[in-house]
């Protein structure tokens, strides 16, 4: 399966069903009175986290999500039922970002989700409208449309471990002797084009480490690969910094400080995190490895492919796993619930008036243009929001053009007492 970290998602929910404007028959009682049941509420789309699912690769593949509508409402005050919800599986440490790029959700553990976009709500039935002066009316709402949304999709790995290197460091090759884990390796740049994950035993425990491909100096600006996989690093507990001992056009002994570098100008946060410095390729130049412990006297040396070292590096990281998941509190979902202001308002557009305001677009929504009962219902509504007010004071004059969501009408202000 490819390895799919970013997708663009349109998610759309139900519509909310209408409800009905039906009244009770029965035999000798011609006036039984309204008896319209409310319409379903639509489904709603929701994101969850699953470690079935390791990729994004679906969503990319499928970038339209929609839930189910709900029923009409029927006679006898029967409700419709509820539209069906749509669940989408995402990888744990799922970040969510809506259309102004503003991060909405992270979804870092198993079973944490987010409506991603909410059904509409049912209409109610006529009986809801009856009152001591209005015994038979004759309308009911309409459903609410359900929510539209879209979305940007971002996985950063859950890793106990991140391998941090240039290019041709041994990363993979590393992974590939800790774990079962087969990455595709060969001696040129840019290898490994998607991040690789191994599960490492170590008698009764176990950690995950990721490869994480692309860093180069410059990396935190864009250069190479490295600035779209970065994120990857955020959540690893324990970074690796691996010292390449065979490099012939660098010098190793500045891979950690310029790695480093790289790490704290994406994220300052990771110039904290636990690390442990590995040179690899011992067994292909041993002469470096002198002048790199100079410099650095707490790394370790390693040959993948012989061994060497492996063991001793395993079982140091192992402990600094250990430490790092006791400091550190368990992954929580965030979820940010904005509850913006949504006062309504007026504006000139053209030769008309647009009303602006959630209140004024949804008793529009709900409204049944084709029942005069439920138009005047309507008027009743705006005038009571202050719209003929607003719309007075913006110098609005009888007869004007006003538009409110898709509906235009001629501006007949009330008489004034």
């Amino acid at each position: 399966m490819a390895f799919v970290d970013e997708a663009k998602i349109k998610v759309i929910a139900g519509d909310g069903g209408n409800g009905s404007a039906s009244f009770h028959h029965e035999p000798y009682k011609p006036k039984g009175g309204p008896d319209g049941g409310d319409g379903g509420d639509g489904g709603s789309v929701i994101l969850r986290a699953d470690r079935s699912v390791g990729t994004l690769l679906n969503l990319s593949d499928h970038p339209y999500i929609k839930a189910g509508p709900g029923v009409n409402g029927e006679r006898s005050r029967r409700y419709g039922a509820r539209g069906k919800e749509r669940v989408v599986l995402v990888p744990p440490g799922t970040v969510v970002y809506d259309e102004d790029d503003v991060l909405i959700a992270d979804l870092a553990g198993e079973g944490n989700e987010m409506i991603a976009a909410q059904g509409g709500r049912g209409g109610k039935g006529n009986v809801h409208f009856a009152t001591p002066t209005r015994r038979a009316p004759a309308f009911a709402q309409k459903g609410e449309p359900g929510e539209e949304r879209r979305l940007r999709l971002e996985l950063r790995l859950l890793a106990d471990v991140g391998l941090v290197g240039f290019p041709n460091a041994g990363k993979s090759t590393l992974v590939s002797r800790i774990s079962a884990a087969k990455p595709k390796i060969a001696a040129y740049p840019f290898t490994t084009l998607v991040p690789n994950l191994g599960v490492v035993k170590r008698g009764e425990k176990s950690f995950v480490v990721a490869d994480i491909p692309g860093l180069v100096e410059g990396a935190s600006e864009g250069k190479g690969l490295g600035d779209r996989f970065l994120r990857h690093v955020r959540r690893a507990a324990v970074l690796v910094f691996l010292i390449d001992l065979a490099a012939e056009d660098r010098d190793p002994l500045n891979d950690v400080e310029v790695l480093r570098r790289e790490l704290v100008a994406f994220d300052p946060e990771l110039g904290e995190r636990p690390s442990l410095i590995l040179a690899s390729k011992v067994d292909v130049d041993p002469g470096r490895l002198d002048d790199v412990l100079k410099r650095h006297p707490e790394a370790r040396a390693i040959s993948a492919v012989t061994g060497e070292g492996i063991d001793i590096f395993l079982e140091i990281v192992s402990k600094l796993v250990d430490k790092a998941r006791a400091d550190a509190p368990p992954a929580v979902g965030y979820v940010r619930h904005v509850v913006k202001e949504d006062p309504v308002r007026v504006v000139r557009e053209d030769e008309a008036w647009r009303v602006y305001g959630k209140r004024a677009e949804r008793a529009i929504a709900v409204t049944d243009f084709e029942n005069e009962e439920a138009i005047e219902r309507l008027q009743r509504r705006l005038v009571a929001m202050g719209v003929e007010r607003l719309l007075g004071a913006a110098g609005a004059e009888e007869g004007d053009e006003v538009r409110i969501s898709e509906v235009n009408f001629n501006f007949q202000p009330e008489e004034q007492p």
